[in-house]
């Protein structure tokens, strides 16, 4: 009997890296990338079944718990963990660039209080929505928490402060340690 990639270990492990398999060897035809029009309908149809199961917030909280994780193992996997910060910076944001998430910019890093805004161009969960007059990217702060916490050791509160959504043209994150 096959075992579920996404129940592998003990049951406590839950999802890690190694859960996403060999997309290379799955997808010889087809290749890694897809449509970010196939990303976001998977997205926001999830969030609108989330949504009407467990309300509006709860919904919200579990995106950002999903980007949370993602952010962890997206980190762990992808980034160098013991560069120093402007190399970590500039590794994260090539491997943003690369991988079509976005085109990260960094605003303000406070080193003694830990505070960090960035922005993010060209969002993946956003850029080119309709204004609605409210942030969306709930999966991008629980992402950005999960990486700065690997990186740092320090577990970060991270909040969209602009977005697409608002009729921005970038989406902008604060971060701060809790």
């Amino acid at each position: 009997m096959m075992e579920n990639v996404l129940l592998q270990g003990d049951g406590k492990e839950g999802f890690t890296w190694k859960s996403l398999g060999n997309i290379k060897k799955g997808r010889g035809a087809l290749g890694e990338e897809m449509p970010v029009l196939v990303y976001r309908l998977m997205q926001y149809t999830l969030l609108e079944v989330l949504t009407k199961a467990h309300g509006k917030d709860q919904a919200n909280e579990y995106f950002r718990q999903a980007g949370y994780l993602a952010g962890l193992e997206f980190a762990k996997n992808v980034l160098d963990l013991k560069a120093d910060f402007g190399t970590f910076v500039a590794n994260l944001q090539k491997k943003l660039r690369e991988l079509k998430i976005g085109i990260l910019r960094m605003e303000v890093y406070d080193e003694a209080t830990g505070e960090i805004v960035l922005t993010v161009g060209e969002d993946l969960d956003c850029s080119g929505l309709p204004i609605t007059g409210e942030t969306v990217c709930y999966y991008d702060e629980g992402l950005i928490s999960g990486i700065l916490e690997a990186y740092t050791g320090k577990i970060y509160n991270v909040r969209e402060i602009d977005c697409w959504a608002n009729g921005d043209r970038v989406c902008r994150f604060r971060g701060e340690i809790q």
